[in-house]
């Protein structure tokens, strides 16, 4: 009898079993599939705005965009986007940026590091070097090319501002840093934009935005030191902290 009752348990139990696998392989597929849309969605979205920057800016060499979701490494070595001609947004960044302005401004920064590549002797491994060699440098070219390529492309930048101000901590010091303090990158973006598109400041679509309201907060001494420079007409570099 006992036998009987566990035959027709299994009997009962074993398509619920399978049922349950079934639905969980497909609840799991299903994720799957979500996430690889996703992906696809935001690698679209950087190709396309990367291929606008590179066209509107008639950037000849050949640059590709790639989207990885995994964690950038943060080893002492040459950063493989430095050696090779495509600019890698990692989720790390990407999950800062809110608009498309911000997001140009990430992937112009990293175009001209990709045109880099492409001169200098060996191919171009030199120039690799050379910004490796001399980081805060290049950086701040960088941030000011961006700038020109968002402008002729047709975007605000001002969302490199607000990108940075989001994505980018303040260190203590930069002595001793291979990059400059965020603070620094702000205020001389902030002076190239005022002194070589005004109309941006003058017609701003970012003043009630969080993030543009906290650097002006954050960075009223930078900003006095500028309006004393065009005060007086001074021509003199600041040294904005």
């Amino acid at each position: 009898m006992l036998k009987k009752i566990l035959a027709i348990l299994i009997i009962f139990l074993v398509p619920t079993i399978v049922f349950a696998e079934e639905a969980v392989n497909v609840q799991n597929s299903s994720l799957e599939e979500k996430e690889i849309l996703k992906e696809q969605n935001i690698q679209s979205r950087v190709n396309n705005i990367g291929s606008k920057l590179l066209n509107a800016n008639k950037i000849e060499q050949r640059v590709i965009f790639v989207y990885d979701k995994n964690k950038k490494q943060t080893l002492l070595t040459i950063d493989p986007t430095v050696m090779s001609r495509e600019v890698v947004l990692y989720d790390e960044y990407y999950k800062f940026i809110q608009n498309d302005d911000e997001l140009a401004a990430y992937l112009a920064r990293g175009i001209l590091t990709a045109m880099k590549s492409y001169r200098g002797f060996f191919n171009g491994y030199l120039s690799a070097l050379q910004i490796k060699a001399a980081p805060k440098k290049f950086q701040i070219v960088s941030d000011k090319r961006a700038v020109d390529f968002m402008v002729n492309a047709g975007y605000n930048p001002l969302g490199l501002i607000t990108f940075i101000q989001k994505s980018c901590p303040q260190k203590r010091f930069d002595t001793i840093s291979t990059q400059n303090l965020a603070s620094k990158r702000l205020a001389i973006i902030y002076e190239y934009i005022y002194t070589k598109y005004p109309y941006f400041l003058a017609n701003n679509a970012y003043i009630e935005n969080e993030h543009y309201q906290n650097f002006l907060l954050s960075s009223q001494e930078n900003r006095r030191m500028l309006q004393e420079k065009i005060k007086t007409g001074s021509k003199k570099e600041l040294k904005y902290e």
